[in-house]
């Protein structure tokens, strides 16, 4: 692997905006917007995703933490370095980086199947088929098989970051919630052992006193915001896969999506690679039945089904709903683990080592080429658009807003629909990324 990680490391370069062919906004988050770009060479016309964070909107959120300024750019440069270690036909490349006085950003391989949340949507009654599922699912378990490996957490699984590449196999992206954790320390002594089997004993017993310390505290999880693991990680014990009790890094923050996220994030009780596989039980859950399993009407709700309820698995009894409920076990430490997953039922048959070989995945989507006469949007353009999307003008008579609407009239066509288009929610606009 350190082959490869130096390889990348040397082979990714900077942008030219000037040999860029900016072609619309594709997505945007919490911190920046996703641009689709072609390289312009003719010969080739790759294309590439763009995501570009707003330097302002850095400084503003280090200002509103009192952070001396590093707090923000240390997320955007560990998503960068993270990409720079992946060599995995499953997970994106890092095309390039870029920098300008008011943005700063990279670039990946661009998905024409777009995500596989907009793919269930396209599905008879808005559900997968088992065969369809045992695909996509098998993919994710290989895609956070290397990530666990590299000892990346990756922390933000769902349909919304499954993207389809454009020869149907997926790409997990969107790393700026993961961690990275240290590898596992050797087992604790026998003692400390016995008191853990003692613990993990009385759970159900623990159970409504957790629930109501959940209460008390009142633990919130942004969909979008993320602790850049402000909190040191906490050292705790854990089932390894053969069975036995070793000592592990678990990290403290508070991060995820509140559909997806474990019950021991909710509980701010530390946590570790585990709820990767957590999050993977929801999107099957969400696959299978077209909904997520704790959706409540509001967070509170949702994080209260989280701890308390168990997974409605109705139908029949099947490998599939089986993997799903070991995978959805709230003590994470007893949650099914790789060797297991591998070995289900539901997978049975599966050649884990000619998954992303198979030439006919359920969907191969259609590559439509953009006009070649499309002039593409220029640098300036691009900063302006980013700009307005987190900092909106209030005054249409504001001399400086007319500065920037007339920079952004570009080929004779005002994109200004893109900014109102992306700051609606995705289950308002289907045709946006919401990261």
């Amino acid at each position: 692997m350190n082959g490869s990680e130096n390889n990348q490391t040397e082979t990714v370069k900077s942008l030219d905006f000037r040999k860029l062919k900016v072609v619309s906004a594709v997505g945007r988050g919490a911190k920046g917007v996703v641009f689709l770009a072609q390289t312009g060479n003719r010969s080739s016309d790759e294309c590439l995703a763009l995501k570009v964070t707003s330097k302002a909107l850095i400084h503003q959120k280090n200002a509103n933490k009192n952070s001396k300024g590093s707090g923000e750019y240390k997320r955007s440069s560990f998503e960068e370095e993270v990409l720079r270690r992946f060599d995995h036909p499953l997970l994106p490349r890092l095309r390039g980086v870029f920098e300008t006085e008011k943005i700063v950003g990279f670039a990946i391989d661009y998905c024409h199947g777009g995500n596989l949340h907009s793919l269930r949507k396209k599905q008879t009654e808005k559900m997968f088929s088992d065969d369809a599922i045992r695909f996509y699912a098998a993919e994710l378990v290989l895609a956070l098989e290397y990530l666990h490996n590299l000892g990346i957490v990756y922390r933000d699984l769902k349909p919304e970051n499954v993207m389809i590449q454009e020869n149907g196999h997926i790409m997990l992206v969107d790393f700026d919630l993961s961690t990275k954790l240290k590898p596992k320390s050797p087992p604790q002594s026998l003692s400390n052992n016995s008191s853990v089997r003692s613990s993990l004993s009385k759970e159900k017993h623990a159970r409504k006193r957790l629930i109501s310390r959940f209460y008390r505290c009142n633990s919130g999880i942004s969909p979008c915001d993320s602790d850049f693991d402000s909190q040191p990680g906490v050292n705790s014990v854990s089932r390894n896969e053969s069975g036995s009790v070793e000592s592990v890094e678990k990290s403290n923050s508070f991060v995820g999506t509140e559909d997806y996220v474990a019950p021991e994030i909710v509980l701010g009780k530390g946590h570790g690679f585990e709820v990767d596989w957590w999050s993977l039980g929801v999107v099957l859950h969400e696959m299978l039945y077209g909904t997520t399993p704790f959706n409540g009407t509001n967070r509170k709700e949702t994080f209260y089904r989280i701890l308390s309820k168990e997974p409605e698995l109705t139908g029949e009894k099947t490998a599939l709903r089986d993997l799903i409920r070991k995978l959805l076990e709230k003590d994470p430490d007893r949650r099914i683990r790789l060797d297991e997953i591998k070995g289900h039922d539901f997978f049975k048959g599966v050649m884990w080592d000619r998954v992303v070989e198979l030439a006919r995945p359920p969907y191969i989507p259609c590559i439509e080429v953009e006009n070649e006469n499309t002039k593409g949007y220029s640098k300036k353009y691009v900063e302006v658009f980013v700009h307005e999307v987190f900092f909106p003008c209030g005054d249409d008579n504001n001399e400086e807003k007319k500065n920037k609407m007339e920079d952004k009239r570009i080929n004779g066509e005002d994109k200004t629909g893109w900014v109102d288009k992306l700051s609606t929610s995705l289950n308002e606009n289907e045709d946006f990324l919401i990261f």
